[in-house]
């Protein structure tokens, strides 16, 4: 039944099971307000009262975020706000509407994350202005999701200095969660308040023979007070991914961190197929899951990519409205049964599963794992490198070349294989929130190879032809010169640390053509022992000058250290065309005598293989590349300092005059380098490497005159450099960010005479060395 208002603002329902001569009399009032103690962002905002006789109370909200219910049952209330988002705004309608997980948006929702923290490091406030004005001290600081009826796809709650009294929910009759015990009223507020629990019933979920009651569902308030009720902003925190094609320091850097934490598991609970929980979570640090679906949504600050990792290495977060973070789906069986429900068995969809591609132990298992996930502007793929496992060195050692099937040219059998694993997961993954962003993908080592082939199958595909930018790190060629050439519409921008030796294999000249499986399998398995060693025996033993070459795809940036002396280095980030400096091992291939090369530095290079290491090298390099960008943008300065041009243009000379004899002794002793009927091809490829080193020269020229511009820096937020500034205080914020690091700082001034007076008329200290041995490179 139903009875008449008690002011215009409320309606009034009963309903369930009223006590026999219950009494009335009680008033309670309430306010909502944001962390700076204003209620406006709440105004207008419909209420749901429900009272312990299962009298509900409708009404709005005043334009102080205020609201009262008088005359009510004795007892508690509790308030709640399940009204639907009916707003305009496309891209909440689109969300609440998607055909794939369709999110219950509502209005307090979208207000939520309309405001905005008091502390800019989203830590729960200490004082409030309106916690002053709250009668008989009733504060509560609260969350959306202990307001609303589904919160699957809302974040964890934060830690709070004033939470609700949850022993005021207590004196509230209980609802049986199933039909079990009683017929409840679907049409009542939330499944039936009034439904009682009886004793008996309790004394069967005791025994374990019944489910316990539902959590209830939003705050109780105690009677006759005055409630503050301190909403938490819904924001969340997202690593700045520029959404421009061209390079830029800022996603070298943020993306190099995406590769790394590719290497961790998703770290899901429960970690089950099928998932008979109401809920999973996320509490394996560090994990993709974690990181998306857990940390960054409450707005932590993470930095831990992989498990071993002691430097802390912060990504430059931007505050964003919760639902524009790097999302991971929600689950919830009552409100998705069509895809969540346990009974579908290994069918059921999990967030593990449609954001964690992992086929380790599977039937024609590839040992390929990646993760994806996307917001309203992009959608980021990561590719697992080599993890030192049987698996995975079998595929870095095949590199018989087969048909690419999705385009043109030939494609390395091994990389081929992981792309074609992981390309139905990505896919399906479109199928359902696709929407015309970019695509951002990255991969370090085997799985930079992998993203590679993976981004040109996903750019040919007609369904989807997507806008994709491809960032890899130290990663090994994938295909051959028709493939290359064929693929050059992709945005590929292609990182390689210093005398990583893996980007130099396969080698342009190793053999294209099948070999005997066991010798892959043998080259496979010390490539599981040693993953770079194991590259040193496939050059061994898979030298010649048949078939197609392998080539590398891509714009590449090399990470070239400058040293100074044993206490001062610099490290320049530039585009050397050079292929003793690009690929190391040019130079001994050049004195292949009767197909064995001679491999005395490129050997010991591999066997150190710290310059391959996402931790130890790229992941540094890449953020000393960001601050050293940043200054030159902020000063108006070069990338490269006067004395490092100077150094590098001299070792680029030595290198050319090295080159040079080694071509007038093939001219005058051939005998001594090669068989006679490869003089010429030799003497050719002598040639054209002199011409990339005169080439390098020229760009070292173009670099050292190069002003650096914010596009350089940050990419797509070029024009929003006060969007720019404000993370970047945050960013800044972490001691470790200010770090005088050598590798990012302009090297300091000679302290010696001699040198201090170079310095200052741009001349060469007395005596001092100039040079680059070619085998000191390869």
């Amino acid at each position: 039944m139903s009875i008449e208002p008690l002011d215009r603002s409320v309606a009034v329902f009963m309903q369930g099971n009223i006590h026999a001569c219950p009494m009335r009399g009680h008033s309670t009032s309430f306010q909502l307000v944001d962390e700076f103690g204003d209620g406006k962002p709440y105004a207008g905002l419909t209420y749901e009262i429900i009272d312990y006789e299962d009298t509900v109370y409708t009404g709005k909200l005043d334009t102080a975020g205020s609201g009262n219910v008088n005359n009510h049952y004795c007892g508690p209330v509790v308030i709640k706000f399940n009204q639907a988002f009916k707003g305009t705004e496309a891209f909440y309608k689109d969300l609440r509407t998607r055909e794939h997980y369709p999110l219950p948006i509502t209005e307090l929702q979208v207000r939520a994350e309309k405001t905005r923290f008091f502390s800019k490091s989203g830590v729960r406030t200490l004082a409030n202005p309106a916690k002053d004005l709250a009668e008989s001290n009733a504060y509560y600081q609260v969350e959306v999701s202990e307001l609303v009826k589904h919160l699957a796809h809302l974040p964890p709650l934060a830690e709070r200095r004033d939470p609700p009294n949850m022993v005021v929910h207590r004196l509230m009759r209980s609802t049986p969660q199933t039909r079990t015990f009683m017929q409840i009223d679907t049409n009542a507020p939330d499944g039936g308040m009034g439904a009682i629990f009886s004793q008996a019933d309790m004394a069967s979920v005791e025994l374990g023979f019944s489910p316990p009651p539902p959590k209830p569902k939003g705050i109780a308030l105690l009677p006759n007070k005055h409630h503050v009720l301190e909403v938490r902003p819904m924001r969340a925190l997202r690593p700045m991914l520029s959404t421009g094609n061209e390079f830029c320091a800022l996603n070298l850097y943020q993306l190099s961190l995406m590769a790394t934490l590719s290497y961790t598991d998703f770290g899901q609970e429960p970690n089950t197929q099928p998932v008979k929980t109401d809920r999973v979570s996320f509490p394996v640090q560090p994990s993709s899951g974690n990181w998306f679906g857990h940390a960054l949504p409450q707005f932590d600050e993470l930095w831990k990519v992989d498990a071993s990792q002691t430097q802390k290495y912060y990504p430059l977060y931007e505050e964003v409205p919760y639902s524009k973070r790097l999302e991971v789906v929600p689950f919830d069986p009552q409100l998705y049964p069509e895809v969540n429900d346990p009974a579908l068995g290994d069918q059921q969809e999990l967030p593990a599963k449609l954001h964690f591609f992992d086929d380790r132990n599977k039937d024609n298992s590839t040992d390929t794992q990646a993760f994806i996930t996307h917001h309203d502007e992009l959608l980021l793929i990561s590719v697992r490198g080599t993890s030192e496992t049987l698996p995975d060195g079998l595929r870095d050692g095949d590199a018989y070349q087969v048909p690419f099937q999705e385009g043109e040219g030939k494609v390395h059998r091994g990389f081929y294989g992981g792309a074609q694993a992981v390309f139905p997961f990505v896919v399906s993954y479109l199928e359902r929130f696709y929407s015309g962003q970019k695509l951002l993908i990255t991969g370090h080592s085997l799985g930079g190879a992998i993203a590679l082939i993976l981004s040109e199958m996903l750019r040919r595909n007609q369904r989807y032809q997507p806008d994709i930018v491809l960032y890899t790190y130290g990663a090994p060629r994938a295909g051959d010169t028709t493939f290359i050439n064929s693929a050059q519409p992709l945005i590929h921008h292609r990182i390689v640390n210093q005398n990583d030796p893996v980007p130099s294999v396969p080698a342009t000249w190793m053999n294209t053509y099948a070999r005997p499986k066991p010798m892959y399998t043998a080259n496979g398995v010390v490539l599981a022992l040693n993953p770079v060693a194991g590259f040193a025996l496939l050059v061994w033993g898979m030298s010649n000058f048949l078939g197609d070459d392998y080539g590398h795809h891509g714009e590449l940036r090399h990470f070239m250290p400058v040293v100074f002396g044993k206490e001062h280095k610099s490290s320049i980030l530039w585009q050397p065309g050079c292929s003793i400096i690009n690929d190391h091992g040019c130079a001994e291939a050049l004195r292949n005598i009767n197909g064995s090369p001679r491999r005395g530095a490129f050997l010991e290079q591999l066997f150190a293989a710290g310059d391959h290491s996402m931790i130890g090298s790229y992941i540094p390099g890449c953020w000393a590349s960001l601050r050293r960008w940043q200054e030159a943008q902020q000063f108006q300065r070069s990338l490269v300092t006067y004395r490092e041009f100077e150094w590098v243009s001299g070792a680029l000379k030595n290198l050319k005059d090295q080159l040079s004899a080694v071509k007038r002794n093939l001219r005058d002793h051939p005998s001594a380098y090669v068989r006679h009927e490869e003089k010429t091809h030799k003497t050719a490829v002598l040639d054209r490497e002199i011409s990339k080193i005169e080439m390098t020269h020229a760009r070292l020229v173009a670099l050292h005159g190069q002003r650096v511009t914010e596009a350089d820096v940050y990419g797509s937020y070029a024009d929003q450099p006060e969007w720019v500034q404000e993370n970047l205080r945050r960013w800044n914020a972490h001691p470790e960010n200010l770090v005088q690091e050598q590798l990012a700082m302009i090297p300091p001034a000679a302290q010696d005479h001699d040198a201090a007076i170079a310095a200052m008329t741009g001349g060469h200290a007395v005596g001092a060395p100039f040079q680059l041995d070619i085998d000191s490179i390869v």
